[in-house]
Protein backbone atom coordinates (compact mmCIF):
# COMPACT_ATOMS: atom_id res chain seq x y z
CA UNK A 1 0.00 0.00 0.00
CA UNK A 2 1.62 3.25 -1.14
CA UNK A 3 -0.75 5.70 0.55
CA UNK A 4 0.31 5.96 4.19
CA UNK A 5 -2.87 7.87 5.06
CA UNK A 6 -5.23 5.02 4.15
CA UNK A 7 -5.81 2.15 6.53
CA UNK A 8 -6.37 -1.33 5.11
CA UNK A 9 -9.83 -2.66 5.97
CA UNK A 10 -8.46 -5.97 7.26
CA UNK A 11 -6.02 -4.66 9.89
CA UNK A 12 -5.75 -6.96 12.90
CA UNK A 13 -7.33 -5.39 15.99
CA UNK A 14 -4.97 -5.11 18.97
CA UNK A 15 -6.21 -6.60 22.23
CA UNK A 16 -6.00 -5.08 25.69
CA UNK A 17 -3.33 -7.24 27.26
CA UNK A 18 -3.17 -5.13 30.42
CA UNK A 19 0.26 -3.75 29.50
CA UNK A 20 -0.81 -0.19 30.40
CA UNK A 21 -2.90 -0.87 33.52
CA UNK A 22 -0.12 0.48 35.74
CA UNK A 23 0.10 3.92 34.09
CA UNK A 24 -2.91 5.80 35.45
CA UNK A 25 -1.83 7.93 38.42
CA UNK A 26 1.89 7.72 37.63
CA UNK A 27 4.01 10.82 37.26
CA UNK A 28 6.07 11.26 34.12
CA UNK A 29 9.81 10.82 34.56
CA UNK A 30 11.99 13.93 34.37
CA UNK A 31 13.62 13.04 31.05
CA UNK A 32 14.58 15.55 28.38
CA UNK A 33 13.70 14.58 24.81
CA UNK A 34 14.70 16.11 21.48
CA UNK A 35 11.92 17.83 19.56
CA UNK A 36 11.31 18.41 15.87
CA UNK A 37 11.55 22.14 16.64
CA UNK A 38 15.16 21.69 17.69
CA UNK A 39 14.53 22.18 21.37
CA UNK A 40 14.65 19.96 24.44
CA UNK A 41 11.36 19.05 26.13
CA UNK A 42 10.82 17.61 29.61
CA UNK A 43 7.18 16.50 29.57
CA UNK A 44 7.14 16.14 33.37
CA UNK A 45 7.82 19.87 33.77
CA UNK A 46 4.86 21.12 31.71
CA UNK A 47 2.39 22.63 34.19
CA UNK A 48 -0.84 22.31 32.20
CA UNK A 49 -2.68 19.59 30.35
CA UNK A 50 -0.81 17.53 27.78
CA UNK A 51 -1.75 14.74 25.39
CA UNK A 52 1.11 12.44 24.40
CA UNK A 53 0.32 9.99 21.66
CA UNK A 54 2.99 7.31 21.47
CA UNK A 55 3.25 5.51 18.15
CA UNK A 56 5.58 2.93 16.59
CA UNK A 57 6.91 4.86 13.59
CA UNK A 58 5.81 7.02 10.73
CA UNK A 59 6.36 5.75 7.24
CA UNK A 60 7.86 7.84 4.46
CA UNK A 61 6.59 7.96 0.89
CA UNK A 62 8.62 5.65 -1.33
CA UNK A 63 10.22 3.83 1.61
CA UNK A 64 8.85 0.33 2.23
CA UNK A 65 7.40 -0.43 5.66
CA UNK A 66 9.00 -3.31 7.57
CA UNK A 67 8.06 -6.75 6.28
CA UNK A 68 4.74 -7.92 7.77
CA UNK A 69 3.94 -4.45 9.16
CA UNK A 70 0.23 -4.65 8.38
CA UNK A 71 -0.06 -8.01 10.17
CA UNK A 72 1.24 -6.62 13.50
CA UNK A 73 -1.82 -5.64 15.57
CA UNK A 74 -1.72 -1.89 16.19
CA UNK A 75 1.36 -1.15 14.08
CA UNK A 76 -0.24 0.40 11.00
CA UNK A 77 -1.81 3.85 11.26
CA UNK A 78 0.78 6.32 12.56
CA UNK A 79 0.17 8.79 9.72
CA UNK A 80 -3.66 8.71 10.07
CA UNK A 81 -3.29 9.10 13.85
CA UNK A 82 -0.98 12.11 13.44
CA UNK A 83 -3.32 13.65 10.87
CA UNK A 84 -6.25 13.19 13.23
CA UNK A 85 -4.43 15.07 16.00
CA UNK A 86 -3.54 17.74 13.43
CA UNK A 87 -7.18 18.04 12.35
CA UNK A 88 -8.38 18.34 15.98
CA UNK A 89 -5.49 20.55 17.12
CA UNK A 90 -7.50 23.77 17.30
CA UNK A 91 -10.19 22.12 19.45
CA UNK A 92 -7.53 20.66 21.74
CA UNK A 93 -5.84 24.06 22.01
CA UNK A 94 -9.16 25.64 22.99
CA UNK A 95 -9.22 23.16 25.89
CA UNK A 96 -5.76 24.45 26.87
CA UNK A 97 -4.19 21.15 25.90
CA UNK A 98 -0.75 20.77 24.33
CA UNK A 99 -0.17 17.81 22.00
CA UNK A 100 3.04 15.89 21.45
CA UNK A 101 3.71 12.80 19.38
CA UNK A 102 6.39 10.43 20.69
CA UNK A 103 8.22 7.65 18.87
CA UNK A 104 11.62 5.97 18.83
CA UNK A 105 12.59 7.64 15.56
CA UNK A 106 15.19 10.41 15.52
CA UNK A 107 14.07 14.03 15.41
CA UNK A 108 15.64 14.32 11.97
CA UNK A 109 13.49 11.45 10.70
CA UNK A 110 10.41 12.88 12.43
CA UNK A 111 10.91 16.33 10.84
CA UNK A 112 10.01 14.89 7.44
CA UNK A 113 6.60 13.81 8.79
CA UNK A 114 6.00 17.18 10.49
CA UNK A 115 6.66 19.01 7.24
CA UNK A 116 4.84 16.57 4.92
CA UNK A 117 1.77 16.28 7.16
CA UNK A 118 1.76 19.97 8.24
CA UNK A 119 1.67 19.03 11.91
CA UNK A 120 1.13 22.07 14.18
CA UNK A 121 2.75 20.33 17.17
CA UNK A 122 6.09 18.79 17.99
CA UNK A 123 7.13 15.19 17.68
CA UNK A 124 9.52 13.96 20.35
CA UNK A 125 12.26 11.38 19.94
CA UNK A 126 12.62 8.62 22.53
CA UNK A 127 15.28 7.01 20.38
CA UNK A 128 17.04 5.38 23.32
CA UNK A 129 13.73 4.29 24.96
CA UNK A 130 14.39 6.19 28.20
CA UNK A 131 10.77 7.32 28.62
CA UNK A 132 9.37 4.03 27.31
CA UNK A 133 11.43 2.02 29.81
CA UNK A 134 10.85 4.40 32.73
CA UNK A 135 7.08 4.18 32.22
CA UNK A 136 7.23 0.49 31.23
CA UNK A 137 5.36 1.22 28.01
CA UNK A 138 4.54 -1.83 25.88
CA UNK A 139 7.09 -2.44 23.13
CA UNK A 140 7.39 -4.74 20.17
CA UNK A 141 10.27 -5.63 17.89
CA UNK A 142 10.36 -5.73 14.12
CA UNK A 143 13.17 -5.34 11.64
CA UNK A 144 15.70 -5.45 14.49
CA UNK A 145 14.19 -2.36 16.15
CA UNK A 146 12.26 -1.97 19.38
CA UNK A 147 9.19 0.21 18.86
CA UNK A 148 6.57 1.60 21.22
CA UNK A 149 3.10 0.14 20.91
CA UNK A 150 0.40 2.70 20.24
CA UNK A 151 -0.78 4.29 23.52
CA UNK A 152 -2.08 7.78 24.28
CA UNK A 153 -1.67 9.51 27.62
CA UNK A 154 -3.54 12.49 29.04
CA UNK A 155 -1.32 14.23 31.57
CA UNK A 156 -2.10 17.03 34.01
CA UNK A 157 0.82 18.74 35.76
CA UNK A 158 3.05 15.74 35.07
CA UNK A 159 0.55 13.10 36.31
CA UNK A 160 -1.07 10.58 33.96
CA UNK A 161 -4.84 10.92 34.40
CA UNK A 162 -6.11 8.89 31.42
CA UNK A 163 -4.69 6.12 29.27
CA UNK A 164 -5.98 5.08 25.85
CA UNK A 165 -4.78 1.54 25.12
CA UNK A 166 -5.05 -0.25 22.86
CA UNK A 167 -5.65 2.53 20.33
CA UNK A 168 -7.80 1.32 17.45
CA UNK A 169 -8.58 2.47 14.93
CA UNK A 170 -5.74 4.99 15.12
CA UNK A 171 -7.45 7.61 12.96
CA UNK A 172 -10.18 8.00 15.62
CA UNK A 173 -7.83 8.41 18.58
CA UNK A 174 -7.81 12.23 18.60
CA UNK A 175 -11.62 12.32 18.53
CA UNK A 176 -11.80 9.84 21.40
CA UNK A 177 -9.31 11.93 23.40
CA UNK A 178 -11.23 15.13 22.65
CA UNK A 179 -14.51 13.56 23.78
CA UNK A 180 -12.90 12.38 27.01
CA UNK A 181 -11.39 15.82 27.70
CA UNK A 182 -14.73 17.55 27.15
CA UNK A 183 -16.39 15.29 29.72
CA UNK A 184 -13.60 15.52 32.31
Amino acid sequence: MDNLQDLPHDLPVPIDDGACNHLSGQFLPAIVLSSTQGRSVDLSAIPGQVVIYCYPMTGQPGVPLPSGWDEIPGARGCTPQSCSFRDHHQELSQLKTQVFGLSTQSSEYQKEAVERLHLPFELLSDQDLRVAKALKLPLFETGGKQLIQRVTLVVRAGKIVQVFYPVFPPDRNAGDVLNWLKSH
